[in-house]
């Protein structure tokens, strides 16, 4: 027994002989990672890499305090990576670590993102949302079940955003959202936005950003905010270009392709590229409804082919190392047909016994081009005072042509009981002229800033309706008209923001003035119509932001903002799905105003939650009403009053290594007031709700795999429909080929085909029930090549200040 304890005993003291020898022969690293103002990073990623080769050695998350300890590391040279979602990374210069040393490290300090990083090259990816004090930036070139997609349908994806079956995009529960492209306003309205947006490939598009309370620098325009398309610049250095495929199917199948380019010397850099998408849609409309002792059950089949050109070319001169002056030319060619084939079952709304059939077509051929130019100069000295001038001009011509026909029947469908052909031809040339200068400087400890723009619009619209007897057309005066209307909008701003220790102030005063006109004129003579309005506008902007501690921030905002019609939504022209179901203009629509108050709280640079209010009068919306006896139409109305409140969160947390999610979740609740007389009136309240999240795996063999979804809750569309539920669940994989210049991406789209919508309607003496899908399950792939130099530094990044006109022009049929 003795014998056993000593060969025990013997063993245990060799054992810890060779333990001590061993931890004396590998050494510790240690250190701390803060954030912006020192304040220290909870669950950073700390990297350890052997300089010898470049093999990942260690690898750990700070702690409360921000401190990290890489313990047990044998002698040798290293470098550490460090990242934290939301902040840009950080690499070390390499260190030599000596044997049984415990080597404490400088303090690491990330720092928020500046517009100076866009010199620099940074290889790391960045997390798919970052949360900032005031945006949250949806990297799209990151995700994988971003390929594939138009613009349009990644707004779907985006945190916070929801876009209706109506193809309206609203931000918090708000509607009015006024989408930039590159900092620059579009003047497209919704469905011409709508067209424009689906134009634009994934591939094309770097981030989104969703500026919920822009600041008076930004224009009035857009009472729920701002989202911000940032189109992909080039971020290497030298000659070098960039060729993305795609094709995706469903259905009907769509693809594209596009090329771009960028040529940098110490004296000038050029910059270009061009898509082409063409594919085909398809989609379905039932609606349901009761008016006048009848009931009208339709269903509507559509569907069409579509080609779009999308074109930028550039080059920024660089005079001296402050001052730059460059040109941009940028613009779209579209074209669509697109056709409906819809049938009507019309009832006694007493019996339900069929009385009639109307059997309608509906065959559009569209038109879209547009053509934009902007100049401009820019002077930084890099330390605060900086002055921009841009002088544009936008064009764009639209032309629509419509064959309208309509075949009433007896209930069995055999016999013809009468016909209605008709047809219509509707140019719309569009102009846009606009002015600004933005100035920044320093003064008093904080930044001033100050602008001017001018912007003037003139549109042009022909409405000629025809009536076609025995295939002839004869004009009918009645329903044909020409519209022009002409803008004049002034605006300057003045800006002031500071930081006096953990309180930020910021503080803001925009003043527009606007000055329209528009004519309405006839065929049939003393049937004219004009109308004139000026106003003056003041909106004042402001915001606080404190943190008591490292772990907390608080941001309020305040702004009072203003929605304009869109130009072509003034129009009282007619566009038809049938003789009895179709939409028109309204040239009497007013401007809405909103008062928007927003209180965020982010804690640890993650965790971000949000309270917002909007108090909205004369809402520009979308109403659903009765015609004549039997038709129904829906158009743009002012309702007198909405009252919106929304809580948002939002997450974005590594889980592990290879693992990262994002979630956010809005609720808001929406309350809708107006009287419009003759028993039309509009009480309307709901609550409700939508969730995003996203889960994103890192995988061995330069694989990496993504599962996003989104649901959005019964809410209020429009004035007064109430629509149910809608959900979709995407999910992809991606590989990067040919030594890391390929990649490979495929994805499906709505798995459960479950993008379908429904929404119920009652206004005065209708009633309607609606529901509808689109060709929303795709399979897709999309593969894209860097060839070039890989060294060249981006093309700069410049608004103009065309973007606001921009979102206000419709392009047509979609």
């Amino acid at each position: 027994m003795k014998r056993e304890i000593t060969l025990l005993a013997g063993f245990l003291c060799l054992l810890s002989t060779s333990l001590l020898s061993q931890n004396s022969l590998t050494g510790s690293i240690a250190g701390k990672v803060s954030g912006p103002e020192e304040t220290a990073l909870e669950f950073a990623n700390v990297i350890l890499y052997s300089v010898e080769d470049s093999s990942m050695a260690k690898v750990e998350t700070t702690g409360l305090d921000g401190a990290y300890v890489l313990s047990r590391i044998p002698e040798g040279q290293y470098w550490l990576d460090v990242t934290y979602v939301g902040l840009p990374p950080y690499q070390s210069e390499s260190f030599q670590l000596a044997a049984g040393q415990a080597l404490q490290l400088p303090e690491i300090r990330l720092k928020e993102a500046i517009n100076e990083l866009k010199e620099v090259e940074v290889t790391a990816q960045r997390p798919m949302v970052e949360v900032r004090a005031d945006k949250m930036i949806f990297n799209v070139e990151n995700s994988i079940n971003a390929t594939g997609s138009t613009a349009f349908e990644l707004l779907r994806k985006a945190p916070g955003v929801v876009v209706d079956n109506n193809d309206n995009i609203s931000l918090l529960g708000r509607n009015g959202v006024q989408i930039y492209i590159d900092d620059k306003p579009s003047p497209l309205g919704a469905a011409d936005l709508a067209a424009f947006l689906k134009t634009l490939q994934s591939t094309d598009i770097e981030a989104i950003e969703i500026i919920t309370n822009p600041s008076a620098k930004y224009d009035a325009e857009g009472n729920a905010g701002i989202i911000n398309i940032r189109m992909k610049k080039d971020k290497r250095l030298g000659a070098n270009g960039n060729l993305n495929l795609g094709y995706s199917v469903g259905k009907v199948a769509q693809y594209n392709t596009t090329l771009s380019g960028n040529y940098r010397t110490r004296a000038f850099n050029s910059f270009g590229s061009y898509t082409l998408s063409d594919g085909e849609n398809t989609n379905y409309n039932q609606f349901f409804r009761r008016q006048s002792g009848q009931t009208f059950d339709q269903l509507s089949l559509q569907g069409g082919h579509w080609t779009s050109h999308n074109f930028k070319a550039g080059t920024d001169f660089f005079l001296q190392k402050q001052h730059t002056l460059g040109f941009l030319v940028s613009g779209y060619l579209s074209g669509n047909d697109w056709g409906s084939q819809s049938n009507t079952i019309i009832a006694d709304i007493e019996t339900g016994q069929v009385e009639k059939l109307l059997q309608a077509s509906s065959d559009d051929d569209n038109r879209n081009d547009n053509l934009n130019f902007n100049l401009n100069y820019r002077f930084d000295n890099s330390k605060g005072k900086v002055w921009n001038i841009d002088a544009d001009y936008g064009m764009f011509r639209n032309m629509r042509e419509n064959y309208q026909p309509n075949y009433y029947r007896d209930p069995t469908g055999e016999i013809l009981l009468e016909e209605r052909i008709n047809s219509t031809e509707a140019p719309t040339d569009i102009d846009i002229y606009t002015f600004k200068i933005d100035h920044e400087r320093p003064l008093l400890g904080g930044q001033l800033g100050a602008g001017i723009k001018l912007a003037n619009i003139h549109t042009d619209n022909l409405f000629d309706f025809y009536d076609i007897y025995d295939g002839a057309p004869e004009l009918n005066t009645g329903l044909s008209n020409r519209f022009v209307y002409k803008e004049n909008i002034n605006a300057g701003y003045v800006s002031y923001s500071r930081q006096i220790k953990k309180l930020g102030v910021q503080l803001g005063l925009r003043v527009e003035q606007t000055n329209t006109t528009g004519e309405l004129d006839s065929y049939r003579e003393g049937e004219d119509q004009r109308f004139d309005r000026h106003y003056l506008d003041f909106f004042p902007s402001g915001g606080l932001s404190y943190a008591p501690n490292d772990k907390n921030n608080f941001q309020l905002s305040y702004s009072r903002r203003i929605n304009r019609p869109s130009y072509q939504d003034l129009n009282p022209f007619l566009g038809k799905m049938d003789e009895l179901t179709y939409e028109q203009g309204n040239p009497f629509l007013r401007p809405e105003y909103a008062n928007n108050i927003q209180l965020t709280h982010s804690f640890n640079y993650r965790f971000n939650t949000t309270f917002s209010f909007g108090y909205t009068q004369d809402l520009i919306t979308r109403i659903v009403d009765t015609a004549q006896v039997d038709a129904a139409y829906i158009t743009w109305l002012n309702l007198a009053e909405q009252y919106n409140y929304s809580l948002n969160f939002s997450a974005p947390v590594p889980v592990t290594e290879w693992w990262s999610a994002f979630t956010s979740v809005t609720g808001s609740y929406t309350e809708n007031k107006a009287d419009y007389g003759d028993g039309k009136t509009v009480a309307l309240s709901k609550p409700t709700f939508n969730i995003y999240s996203q889960q994103t795996f890192r995988l061995p063999w330069d694989l990496s795999m993504e599962v996003s979804g989104w649901y959005n809750a019964p809410s209020i569309w429009g004035g007064t429909f109430v629509m149910e539920s809608m959900w979709s669940i995407d999910a992809g994989i991606q590989k990067k080929v040919l030594d890391g210049r390929g990649n490979i991406r495929l994805s499906v789209s709505d798995i459960f085909k479950s993008n379908e919508w429904t929404g119920v309607t009652e206004f005065g003496a209708l009633y309607m029930k609606a529901n509808g899908g689109w060709d929303s399950r795709r399979f897709r792939v999309n593969f894209s090549y860097l060839f070039g130099n890989e060294q060249v530094k981006s093309a700069r990044k410049r608004a103009t200040g065309l973007e606001d006109e921009q979102n206000r022009v419709k392009q047509g049929n979609n």
